[in-house]
């Protein structure tokens, strides 16, 4: 029996210069998926969760499903505190999974 590979670790087998993209593509996802929404469908990353449709209790649900494929807690309070997909990405690149996203540091001259 084969184990998935927790997104996580997809993510980290990116280049850095992809790894945005791709945690954007999975957050969408999922809030379209609750929005019963079909793929190609456009869903704007700056509005407002409610004014795209949702109800708290949804919200939390893909709250919920995003922690389970990260592998990470993701604050119910931040949740709300950021509440457009553009402002979650933001809390998940810089506060949650900033090691995936940092810019590497300058290495020193010799």
């Amino acid at each position: 029996m084969s184990e998935s590979i927790p997104t996580i670790e997809l993510l980290r087998s990116l280049p850095r210069s992809e790894r945005r993209e791709a945690l954007e593509s999975l957050v969408v996802t999922e809030f379209k998926a609750s929005l019963l929404m079909d793929e190609d469908e456009y869903l704007p990353t700056d509005e407002s969760y409610f004014q795209l449709g949702f109800t708290s209790l949804r919200i939390v649900e893909v709250k919920t499903r995003l922690e389970a494929q990260l592998g990470i807690a993701v604050s119910t309070t931040a949740l709300f505190n950021s509440p457009t997909i553009d402002q979650l990405l933001e809390h998940l690149t810089g506060d949650l999974l900033g090691d995936l996203f940092d810019e590497l540091p300058a290495r020193s001259a010799r």
